[in-house]
């Protein structure tokens, strides 16, 4: 299933070691964990505006919609040809960071589009019930200002499981599709009750479910953990636009993603749905030969749909 990366780079092969020696991930190791990560993200909230340093082939401008910021990061050396928007990953309760902001830079030159990034409320006030449909209306307005053949929306991770279920949101609330969704390693059923999870788990460096249903209580709110709105993978996948995945075997959301991928193909959409075979999570965005092959697929696809 998907395109397996036949041998795995050296670099790719030390993440899992960078990973566990700065101790990406402690906070998910157990549910009190997680708690004590919450209040201190509410306490001590990161700073969520892009590096100085992101380079002088890109404009950075900002608004604000209903008081949440909305960046817009758009090339410099050619006018823009599409819109997209770009839902950034950390578990609902951490801010963007710089190799998100690196990744959208990298997308808006290489594929000639604007990119907009809501910096949405984060658990424990954000929740699927509020932030996805505001999401889903930025998706419509791209689609508003160039049409839908140039507009796209992408999401890692928790991203991914805004991205997917704002598709899903427009799908059903009378929007229109953008021309793709790409997910980068997304969260799909938030319920985490896979059986293939537990043999994962012991592999992937950086997620663990007991933290992460500690997330998710806080991100569901009062809706159902079914809700598609909070776990994508609960809808029929019927109608909806065309998808570009990335997942790793070292992740703990891989096979709710190879669930997605078969779903989607019955249901009839055009998956696209590469597998990197000893990944872990968001491989895509991280600075290794595999992460690169990724972010170039995803440029590709954009110019050549284009």
């Amino acid at each position: 299933m998907g395109h397996n990366v036949e041998v795995p780079s050296l670099a790719s092969r030390l993440v899992p070691v960078v990973l566990r020696l700065t101790g990406r991930g402690k906070d998910l190791r157990s549910a009190d964990a997680a708690r004590g990560h919450i209040a201190d993200r509410a306490l001590r909230p990161l700073p969520y505006g892009p590096p100085r340093c992101l380079g002088r082939d890109i404009d950075v401008t900002v608004s604000h919609d209903d008081a949440w910021p909305v960046y817009t990061v758009a090339p410099t050396t050619a006018p823009a040809r599409h819109r997209a928007v770009y839902v950034h990953g950390g578990g609902w309760v951490n801010e963007i960071d710089p190799a998100h902001w690196r990744f959208v830079a990298e997308l808006a030159v290489a594929s000639q589009t604007a990119v907009r990034v809501p910096i949405y409320p984060l658990v424990p006030w954000g929740t699927a019930g509020e932030v996805v449909p505001w999401v889903a209306g930025l998706v419509q307005a791209a689609i508003d200002a160039v049409g839908a053949e140039n507009s796209y929306v992408l999401g890692d991770s928790a991203g991914g499981q805004i991205a997917l279920s704002a598709v899903i949101w427009l799908r059903d609330n009378g929007g229109q599709q953008p021309r793709r969704a790409f997910l980068i390693a997304p969260a799909l059923d938030l319920s985490l009750t896979n059986p293939a999870i537990a043999a994962v788990e012991p592999t992937d460096p950086w997620l663990s479910a007991a933290g992460v249903h500690e997330y998710v209580r806080h991100w569901r709110g009062t809706l159902s953990v079914q809700n598609p709105l909070v776990s994508p993978l609960a809808d029929t996948l019927t109608g909806l636009t065309a998808i570009t995945m990335f997942s790793g075997t070292r992740d703990i959301l891989n096979p709710d993603s190879r669930l997605l991928a078969e779903k989607a193909r019955r249901a009839g959409v055009d998956i696209d749905y590469v597998e990197g075979d000893r990944m872990v999570h968001v491989y895509p965005l991280l600075p290794i030969p595999e992460g690169r092959a990724a972010r170039r697929r995803i440029t590709d696809t954009i110019m050549a749909e284009s």
